[in-house]
C-alpha cells in the first residue's frame, strides 16, 4: 500500500523555527521529524510515499536527493499554490497515479497507531473511506467524529466549543481512503477534506472511523513539540532515549537534565539547561539558564540570562546578557 503524507503546511505555530523550514524537517531528539513518520510507515511495510509539499519543499528535497528516507522511497508532489487538505491529497495521489486503496497521514503528528488493524477494519466494512480517531482532554482544537456502534461516522463537527463537542474522540490525521474519494473532490479549488469532503461521506454512509488507543501526539506547537522529545527520552514510546548528540559538548559544571542537545551544541560551565531542545550548534553561556524552551540553530543565551516558560529563539539569534524572556519568540513574529 502507497501512503500521501502532507508536508505543505506554513508551521506557523512553531515560527520562528519554522521561518527557514518546514516544520517536518525540524528534530526530535536528533532525527528530523518526518523521518519518525515515515520510518512507522515502513514498519507496517509501506514502501512508497507521496509527499505533498507547498512550504519550501527544497529544504526537503535537498534532504533526500536520491528520493529514500526511513526505508521508504519518496514522490514529491508539488503544489504551485495552497489546496488545502482535500485538494492536496489530491494533487499528490494524482500527481504519483494513485489508483487504488491508500494511506493518508498528517506529517506533524507522531504516533504509534497500529496501520495494520486500522486498514483490516477499514475493509471489513467495506468502507470508503475509514478515519483513525483519537481521545483527548480539549476536543475544541480538532475535528470531532461521533460514530455509530459499528464504527459509521455519524458526523464530522470541525472545532467545536470545548462544551458542546459531542465526543471526545477527535479525527487523528490518519485515514484509509479508496481511489473513488479522489473523483469527489473537486481539481479546480481549494477543498478542505474535514468541511467539505468527510461530511459528504458520512452523509452517504461511506465514511468509517476507529478509535486508535494508542500514543498520539500533534507537534505543531511549541509545547507540543517539546513534549514529542521527552516522551523519548523518558521512555513513554519505548525505551528510553539519550538526547545528548554525540558531538555535543557538556562543560563540567553545568547542569543538563531531560533535554535534547544537537550536533555542536554547547552547554558552558556554570549553564542549566532543564526540559529543552537545542537545536545544532546552540550555546549556552556559563551562568545562563534554560528551561521548557527551544533554542534554534546557532542561536546563543549569553552568560546571565534566563530563557523560561516556552520560549523559542530563532536560528542565529542572541539573548543578551541578563535578558529574562517567558514565553517568548525571538524574534517576534510580525503583526
Amino acid at each position: 500500500m502507497r501512503a500521501v503524507v502532507l508536508v505543505g503546511g506554513f508551521g506557523t505555530r512553531l515560527r520562528p523555527l519554522t521561518n527557514t523550514r518546514p516544520k517536518q524537517m525540524l528534530p526530535i531528539v536528533n532525527v528530523p521529524m518526518l523521518e519518525h513518520v515515515l520510518a512507522h510507515l515502513a514498519g507496517y511495510g509501506v514502501d512508497d510515499v507521496v509527499l505533498s509539499m507547498g512550504y519550501r519543499p527544497d529544504a526537503i528535497v535537498g534532504a533526500y536527493p536520491d528520493g529514500r528516507c526511513a526505508g521508504v522511497t519518496l514522490h514529491y508532489a508539488v503544489e504551485s499554490e495552497p489546496l488545502d487538505t482535500a485538494g492536496a491529497i489530491r494533487f499528490a495521489a494524482r500527481d504519483a497515479g494513485i489508483d487504488e486503496r491508500f494511506l493518508v497521514l498528517n506529517g506533524d503528528i507522531l504516533t504509534d497507531l497500529d496501520l495494520a488493524a486500522l486498514v483490516a477494519f477499514h475493509e471489513a466494512r467495506g468502507a470508503e473511506g475509514t478515519i483513525a480517531l483519537q481521545a483527548v482532554e480539549d476536543p475544541s482544537r480538532f475535528g470531532v467524529v461521533p460514530t455509530a456502534d459499528d464504527g459509521a461516522v455519524l458526523a464530522f463537527v470541525e472545532k467545536p466549543p470545548r462544551d458542546e463537542a459531542p465526543t471526545n474522540l477527535i479525527n487523528a490525521g490518519t485515514y484509509v481512503l479508496e481511489p473513488s474519494v479522489l473523483d469527489r473532490i473537486a481539481g479546480d479549488r481549494k477543498v478542505s477534506v474535514e468541511r467539505e469532503t468527510f461530511p459528504a461521506m458520512a452523509a452517504e454512509g461511506t465514511l468509517y472511523a476507529l478509535d486508535g488507543a494508542t500514543y498520539w501526539l500533534d507537534a505543531g506547537t511549541p509545547q507540543q513539540y517539546l513534549q514529542a522529545q521527552l516522551d523519548l527520552l523518558d521512555g513513554v514510546r519505548g525505551s528510553a532515549v539519550d538526547g545528548v548528540h554525540t558531538a555535543a559538548r557538556i562543560e563540567a559544571p553545568a547542569v543538563v537534565l531531560r533535554s535534547v542537545l544537537g550536533d555542536g551544541a554547547v552547554v558552558e560551565a556554570g549553564a542549566t539547561v532543564e526540559r529543552s531542545v537545542l537545536l545544532p550548534g546552540a550555546r549556552v553561556h556559563g551562568g545562563a539558564v534554560v528551561t521548557d524552551s527551544v533554542l534554534g540553530e546557532g542561536a546563543e543565551v549569553m552568560a546571565g540570562a534566563r530563557v523560561v516558560d516556552g520560549t523559542v529563539v530563532g536560528d542565529g539569534e542572541i539573548v543578551d546578557r541578563g535578558t529574562l524572556l517567558e514565553d517568548a519568540r525571538v524574534p517576534a513574529p510580525a503583526s
